[in-house]
């Protein structure tokens, strides 16, 4: 563990018994896109980017109509599902579809990502993995 940063050891113990299998760590587009609307459609999330310690692009997200399914993997959301987001660094609130939240994260402030008061650029993933480009979604208790 030693060799591998706070946010991937909360991925890496995932099936074991302390930890959760509905947490996982995107490094692609394409990897975040399909497992956030999965995870987002189980159980409210906290969706952390793995660069900086203040609370920057670290979001606390619900789904506005509350309509969660029972069992992890049974559904996915749509793009179109409206999600109740609160970023931790001044706890401000956004209300976002599930489309604009996965533009704003990978392509930053975009048309497709709707009009943002958080203070952050998003583009969460940029530079890859090598680069630090990662972000981790986890269950919020």
């Amino acid at each position: 563990m030693e060799f591998m940063g706070a946010k991937d050891a909360l991925c890496k113990v995932a099936n074991l018994n302390i930890g959760l299998p509905d947490t996982l760590a995107y490094y692609s587009p394409a990897e975040f896109e399909a497992g956030f609307k999965k995870t987002m459609a189980f159980q409210p999330r906290v969706i952390k980017q793995n660069r900086g310690s203040a609370g920057e692009g670290i979001w606390i997200i619900k789904l506005k109509s509350g309509n969660y399914c029972k069992t992890f993997g049974e559904r996915s959301c749509s793009d179109d599902e409206v999600l109740d987001l609160m970023e931790a660094n001044d706890n401000h609130s956004e209300e976002h579809t599930v489309g604009e939240f996965i533009e704003f994260c990978v392509n930053g402030r975009t048309g497709k990502s709707g009009t943002w008061t958080s203070k952050g650029t998003g583009k969460y993933l940029e530079g890859g993995k090598e680069a630090g480009g990662q972000l981790v979604d986890q269950r919020f208790c």
